[in-house]
C-alpha cells in the first residue's frame, strides 16, 4: 500500500470526508403534491435538486472522486400520498428499486453524448405519453453532468490536473483509459445511490474492466503499481458514504462485486484484474467491495489459494458460486443460456442478470419450522404413517408459496429515471425500468431448513420408527419449552440425527424437503409473468422467524434463533466441515437456485500456516466439485469477539460475515452479534 493510499484510507477510517455531510430541509413532497406531478416526473427533479444541492468534495491528492455530502434525501409523496399508493399495492422494502446489478459498462463506453443522441433520435417518432420518460432520462444526464463540472472546477482549483483533465471527458465522453472508466464507475454508482435505488451491485469488474487495464499497460500509460493504486483508490470510495446507504445492518449495503467465471462463449473469466482485485480487498482489510469469485469443476487449486488468503483476514469473503450449478439451474428456469453464464450475485447471494433483471430475488420467505409446527399439531396425530405426515407437510409447502405471491400482487415501484439509462433495451421500450425489464421473476428464501429437516427426523425416528414418543408427548414437550422433559430434551437436541452429521436419513429428508420447496413453485407465476424461484438463503429472517416460534421438534427451545442460510443447526453436534459438505451438496442444488450459501466458521488459529491454508483451499474446492452451489468462509475468534463486545472502542476495525455480507462487529446489534457468536467454529477442515 502507498503511502498515498494509506492515508486516504485513514481519512475513510476517520470519517473525516463525513465533515462535509449537510442535511437538506425542503419540502419537495409537498410541493408536488400540489403540481400535480407523476412520480415519474418528482423523481427527475428531485434527483435535479440533490445534484444542484450536492457541494464538491474532494481533496489535492485525490483521483478518483464524488463524495456523498446530502445525508438524505427528501420524499417526494406526503403521507397521505403513500397510504393512498400502499391501499391499491404492494411495496416492496422502502419501494425503490433495489438489489439489480446495473449495465454500467456500456455507458462508460459509451458516454453521455452518444446516450444523448439516442434519446433525442428517440424523440422524434415517441407516442406523446413516451416523451415524458424519454425527456426525464435526458435531464437527469444534465443534471449529472452539472455536478461532474462543478467537481472539475474545483480540481482545478485545488491544482488536482489528474482529476480535472479524466472530467473534461467524463461522464460526456466513452472512457478511454483505466483512470477514466474507474471515475465514470464512481460517478454512476453516485447517482444511483443518490437517485434512491440501494443494494447497487457493481457486477462483474474483472469481466468488463480489463480492457481498459490492458491497454493502459500495453500502451505505457500505467505501470502494474500505477493501476494498483488507482484500482485501491476506487476501492476506498465504496466505503466513503455506505453510512449513508439503507439496510437492515450497516454493512448491508449490497457493493457486491463478482470476480471469474465463464463469459457468454463459455470463456474463463480470470485474469489479471482479477487477481489484482482480491489483493486489493486483502490489503485495504474493509468491507466493501464484498467480494464474490465464481468458480466450477475446473478452477485450478491456486485460485482457491488466492480466495484462502482473503479469507484469512477475517473479511468474511470471498463468497464463492458455482458455475456449474448456477447456470443450469438458471437456464432451467427460463434464462437464456448466454445470460445464465453471464450471471451476476445480488446484495447478498441471489443470482441476477446484469443490465436485463427487474427480479425481486428477495420478495418473501417461507419459513419451514412454522411449517412443521403446524402439521405436527394438526396433521401429526392423525398420520398413520410418516409417509403420511410427509404429504401433509408438502402440502403446506405449497399453500405457504402460493400464499406469498398472492400477498405481493400489484407490485409497484418508485420509477428510476437514472437507472433506467443503465438498463438494457429500456430505451428501445421507452419505458422506465421499475415497471419490469427481461427478466421480472421473483424469489423466496427458505429460512430453518436445518431446523426442519432435524425436527422431521426426530419425529421419524421416535413416533415413527422407535415408537418411544407419542405425538401428544412431543407436541406438550414443545408447548412447554420442554420444561419437565429435561431428558427428551437433551435426546433431540444432542443425541439425534442432524443434517450435517453425515447421516443418510438427514440427507433423504432434506433432498425431500427442498424438492418439495422446487415444487411448490415451479409452476407459480407473478403477475408480471415471472417465474418463482426457491432459494436456500434466510437474509434477516433467521432472527425475524422466531419472534412467534415456539420450541421445535429437533430441541431447539423457544427464542433460541434459526442457523443462518443453509447452514447446520447451531447447537448440532457435527463431526466438522467433511460430514457437513457431505450432508450438504446430496440435494439437487440446481433447483434452489434462488441462492443462499453453506456458511462456515473456522477458527482463525487455522489459517496461520501454510499447510492449513491449503487445506481450507482444498475443502472449498471438494465443496464445488461435489456440486455445492455457494460457499462463504468466516475467519473468527470468539475471545476476541467477546473482548470487541467488552471494549469496542479497541476494536472498530473487527470484520465479521453476518448473513450474506460483512459488517465491522462492534456495529452490529446485539442480537446479530450474538448469533456470530453462537456459531460454532472448526479448528480444523477434518
Amino acid at each position: 500500500m502507498t503511502d498515498r493510499i494509506s492515508t486516504l484510507r485513514q481519512r475513510i477510517v476517520a470519517k473525516q470526508h463525513q465533515q462535509a455531510l449537510q442535511t437538506l430541509d425542503e419540502p419537495l413532497a409537498g410541493d408536488f403534491k400540489r403540481l400535480g406531478l407523476t412520480a415519474q416526473e418528482r423523481m427527475v427533479r428531485r434527483l435535479e435538486f440533490l445534484m444542484a444541492a450536492e457541494k464538491p468534495c474532494l481533496e489535492a491528492d485525490e483521483r478518483i472522486v464524488f463524495t456523498r455530502t446530502i445525508r438524505s434525501q427528501p420524499e417526494i409523496f406526503t403521507p397521505d400520498e403513500w397510504e393512498q399508493i400502499r391501499a391499491s399495492h404492494y411495496i416492496h422494502e422502502l419501494g425503490f428499486v433495489s438489489n439489480v446489478t446495473p449495465n454500467y459498462y456500456d455507458l462508460i463506453r459509451d458516454g453521455f453524448a452518444k446516450r444523448r443522441r439516442d434519446i433525442q433520435d428517440a424523440l422524434r417518432d415517441a407516442r406523446p405519453e413516451d416523451r415524458p420518460f424519454l425527456d426525464g432520462q435526458l435531464r437527469v444526464m444534465q443534471a449529472v453532468g452539472g455536478l461532474a463540472a462543478r467537481y472539475r472546477e474545483q480540481a482545478r482549483q485545488l491544482g488536482n490536473d489528474d482529476v480535472a483533465a479524466v472530467l473534461e471527458h467524463v461522464p460526456e465522453q466513452g472512457a478511454r483509459t483505466f483512470h477514466e472508466a474507474l471515475q465514470f464507475f464512481r460517478i454512476l454508482h453516485f447517482t444511483l445511490w443518490l437517485e434512491g435505488e440501494y443494494h447497487n451491485t457493481i457486477g462483474r469488474f474483472d469481466r468488463h474492466m480489463i480492457g481498459y487495464l490492458e491497454q493502459d499497460l500495453a500502451s505505457g500509460r500505467l505501470d502494474e503499481d500505477e493501476a494498483f493504486e488507482l484500482l485501491e483508490e476506487f476501492f476506498l470510495s465504496f466505503n466513503k458514504d455506505s453510512n449513508l446507504y439503507p439496510g437492515v445492518q450497516q454493512g448491508d449495503n449490497g457493493q457486491s462485486m463478482v470476480l471469474g467465471g465463464r463469459d457468454p462463449q463459455g470463456t474463463t473469466v480470470f485474469n489479471r484484474l482479477t487477481r489484482m482485485c482480491l489483493e486489493a480487498s486483502r490489503e485495504l482489510k474493509l468491507i466493501d467491495p464484498k467480494i464474490n469469485l465464481r468458480v466450477d469443476r475446473g478452477t485450478p487449486l491456486e485460485t482457491y489459494r488466492m480466495g484462502t488468503e482473503l479469507t484469512r483476514e477475517g473479511l468474511g469473503f470471498p463468497q464463492y458460486s458455482n458455475d456449474d450449478v448456477v447456470i443450469p439451474g438458471l437456464i432451467a428456469l427460463g434464462y437464456d443460456p448466454a445470460d445464465a453464464a453471464d450471471y451476476s450475485v445480488a446484495a447478498c447471494w441471489e443470482f441476477i442478470i446484469p443490465g436485463k433483471g427487474m427480479d425481486v430475488a428477495n420478495i418473501g420467505a417461507v419459513s419451514f419450522p412454522h411449517i412443521i409446527d403446524e402439521s405436527m399439531r394438526e396433521d401429526l396425530p392423525g398420520a398413520a404413517s410418516f409417509d403420511a405426515f410427509l404429504e401433509q407437510v408438502g402440502r403446506r409447502v405449497g399453500d405457504v408459496c402460493r400464499s406469498i405471491v398472492r400477498s405481493c400482487a400489484n407490485l409497484w415501484f418508485i420509477p428510476a429515471p437514472f437507472l433506467s439509462l443503465l438498463t438494457d433495451s429500456s430505451l428501445a421500450r421507452r419505458q422506465d425500468v421499475s415497471l419490469g425489464a427481461r427478466y421480472n421473476n421473483w424469489g423466496l428464501h427458505g429460512t430453518g431448513i436445518a431446523t426442519a429437516v432435524d425436527s422431521l427426523a426426530s419425529i421419524r425416528q421416535y413416533i415413527y420408527e422407535e415408537g418411544t414418543l407419542t405425538p401428544a408427548e412431543l407436541i406438550d414437550a414443545v408447548d412447554q419449552d420442554f420444561a419437565g422433559y429435561a431428558a427428551l430434551l437433551h435426546q433431540l437436541r444432542y443425541e439425534s440425527p442432524k443434517f450435517g452429521d453425515g447421516n443418510e436419513t438427514s440427507e433423504t429428508l432434506a433432498t425431500w424437503l427442498l424438492g418439495q420447496f422446487a415444487d411448490a413453485v415451479k409452476d407459480l407465476h407473478n403477475e408480471r409473468g415471472g417465474r418463482i424461484r426457491a432459494g436456500t438463503g434466510t437474509a434477516m429472517y433467521y432472527l425475524w422467524h422466531v419472534r412467534d416460534l415456539p420450541a421445535s421438534p429437533d430441541g431447539r427451545r423457544k427464542g433460541e434463533p434459526l442457523a443462518a442460510n443453509y447452514t447446520p443447526s447451531l447447537f448440532a453436534r457435527v463431526p466438522g466441515p467433511l460430514s457437513i459438505i457431505q450432508s450438504f451438496t446430496r440435494p439437487d442444488l440446481t433447483r434452489v437456485i434462488n441462492g443462499g450459501p453453506l456458511t462456515l466458521e473456522f477458527h482463525d488459529t487455522l489459517f496461520r500456516t501454510q499447510e492449513s491454508r491449503d487445506k481450507v483451499s482444498t475443502l472449498v474446492k471438494w465443496y464445488i466439485d461435489r456440486g455445492g452451489h455457494q460457499l462463504q468462509l468466516n475467519a473468527v475468534n470468539r475471545d476476541v469477539l467477546l473482548d470487541a463486545r467488552a471494549h469496542p472502542e479497541q476494536h472498530r476495525q473487527l470484520i465479521v460475515r453476518v448473513w450474506g455480507w460483512s459488517a465491522y462487529f462492534c456495529e452490529l446489534d446485539e442480537a446479530y452479534q450474538d448469533h456470530v457468536l453462537r456459531r460454532t467454529a472448526y479448528d480444523s477442515v477434518g
